[in-house]
């Protein structure tokens, strides 16, 4: 795992958050975090947790990879991978079986390519 990227995520948060059009208050409250604690997370004092860039990322509607990818937590490559499983998992248009043959598929695919989730985790080790 990578060393966390406080400066960048703080600034990337930042961001996001006056793209939403949110106060740093507002972003706490929905985040379920405390207003102190965001602050120190924006000025990169504060290494958050995944829960913690989790709950963020769904109070600010963007992927918690993307905070993941920021924080210094994943590798874009990683990213990619994970945005399209959560987006087939999230898919109420099709079935639990579907999913997982989809998934099935895209995995296949990948180790066809020369690139899966085993060798996705190596390279960012």
């Amino acid at each position: 795992m990578a060393s966390l990227n406080v400066g960048n995520l703080g600034e990337y948060l930042r961001e996001q958050r006056r793209n939403a059009q949110l106060t740093l208050r507002q972003l706490a409250d929905a985040a379920g975090v405390s207003n102190p604690y965001l602050s120190q997370i924006e000025r990169g004092l504060r290494k958050p947790s995944a829960e913690i860039l989790q709950q963020l990322a769904k109070a600010l509607r963007i992927s918690a990879e993307t905070l993941y990818v920021q924080a210094g937590i994943l590798d874009e490559r990683d990213r990619d991978e994970a945005e399209v499983r959560s987006v087939i998992l999230a898919d109420p248009s099709i079935n639990e079986q579907q999913k997982q043959v989809l998934l099935q598929i895209y995995e296949s695919f990948r180790k066809e390519n020369g690139l899966s989730t085993d060798d996705a985790s190596k390279h960012s080790s």
